[in-house]
């Protein structure tokens, strides 16, 4: 594998911060976040349209640029950096790993087609399981149940948590058949969000730069071509875009760990004390020095995690290793995120507290996307699962 970024790539990233950084400002993130979807609908038309960013990873036959993994979570992280409040990552990161690992050539050409053309969509999959202490994010997530009825199935029950999902146009919903449990019976659905018995509610969370909805399921009736896959036979399909959205995830948490860093040492070259900038005490260059640490330890995870992302998408020889990767990703992205924002919030002393600060706003992102797909402890403890499965399997 090649770790340097090609000149295609480097171009991505250098034009993404470029208008990133003159389109999520500070002040359009504030407006953004309390507007009534949650991002500003014409810049997420600019994304779509001027600079194709949805397309990014979509097959060139469903009207995608047909690039990889890699350009995504390079597109990803300047979202993550510059605080960007957009249905991009429940979108393209989520839904349309979905459709591309579970939908038919005619499912895709239809959706795709329109995600491509700005339509959002998302992922619903979690019920209460999902919010359990420590984070549960195995199969026991999938509660909602899909009752087969005539042709078609018939879902009943609520989603939690489900990212944009007040303002999402189309939802790919994954329930379970009745009487089962584990692995099996796990389907996947599209369901248009004007559905005849699906009513939605935006949740109060903590981080209010990306939506959350709680979303009802009162007897909907999906037709059986809005089926994705087989019947019952889901849970491959969905894991694996799991993973796939958290290396995504991994991504956006070290662009936030970059910008941490970054307005903190702006700040403390600046804040004086004792007739010189803090930024010459050593106890902050220690503190600075650590925050650089973990944020290159997490960006070389992610990254690596990106290669095999595109291996798995490919159905290539890596592909086996997504769940590692996505693992080790996740945890030392999301803790890089999270101790650089607290790290942040103390060397800016109190003002680091206060709302005319963006401080608060990347560290209430990082406290959320902690626990979203999976908390660093439940990765640790899978990534332990795997690796000493392996060592079984070779020993065997």
């Amino acid at each position: 594998m090649d770790f340097a970024f090609s000149d295609e790539q480097e171009m991505i990233r250098e034009a993404a911060a470029a208008f990133l950084s003159e389109t999520s400002t500070s002040d359009a993130i504030r407006r953004a976040m309390l507007s009534e979807p949650g991002y500003d609908r014409d810049l997420w038309r600019r994304i779509a349209t001027e600079l194709c960013w949805p397309a990014v990873h979509i097959d060139e036959h469903c009207g995608g640029m047909g690039l990889g993994y890699v350009e995504l979570v390079a597109l990803q992280e300047q979202m993550g950096r510059y605080l960007l409040c957009s249905p991009f990552f429940s979108t393209v990161c989520m839904a349309v790993n979905a459709l591309l690992l579970a939908g038919n050539r005619q499912q895709q050409a239809q959706y795709l087609n329109g995600v491509v053309q700005g339509q959002t969509m998302t992922l619903a999959f979690g019920g209460t399981a999902a919010a359990r202490r420590g984070g549960q994010w195995g199969p026991e997530i999938v509660e909602l149940i899909a009752q087969p009825d005539g042709d078609g199935y018939r879902l009943t029950g609520t989603q939690h948590y489900v990212v944009d999902g007040a303002s999402a146009e189309t939802l790919i919903v994954a329930a379970r058949l009745p009487n089962t449990a584990g692995e099996k019976g796990i389907s996947i659905f599209l369901v248009p969000a004007n559905t005849a018995g699906l009513t939605r509610e935006t949740l109060a969370t903590m981080d209010q730069t990306r939506r959350q909805a709680r979303v009802h399921y009162d007897n909907v009736q999906v037709a059986a071509e809005n089926l994705l896959g087989t019947a019952g036979e889901g849970w491959s399909a969905l894991r694996t875009t799991l993973d796939l959205a958290a290396i995504a995830l991994a991504a956006e948490q070290v662009g936030g760990a970059q910008q941490m860093l970054g307005m903190t040492v702006a700040y403390t070259l600046e804040r004086e004390q004792f007739n010189r900038p803090i930024a010459s005490f050593q106890a902050v260059k220690h503190r600075a020095a650590d925050m650089m640490t973990r944020l290159e330890v997490a960006r070389s995870g992610v990254y690596y995690a990106a290669c095999i992302a595109q291996e798995a998408l490919a159905a290539g020889p890596l592909a086996g290793e997504l769940s590692e990767a996505a693992s080790i990703a996740k945890s030392t992205a999301s803790e890089a995120f999270l101790l650089n924002s607290a790290d942040a919030l103390q060397l800016h002393g109190g003002v680091g507290f206060t709302w005319e600060y963006d401080v608060h706003l990347y560290f209430k992102r990082a406290k959320a996307g902690e626990h979203l797909l999976g908390s660093p402890v439940w990765h640790r403890e899978r990534l332990a699962n795997l690796l000493l499965d392996h060592e079984q399997a070779a020993t065997s």
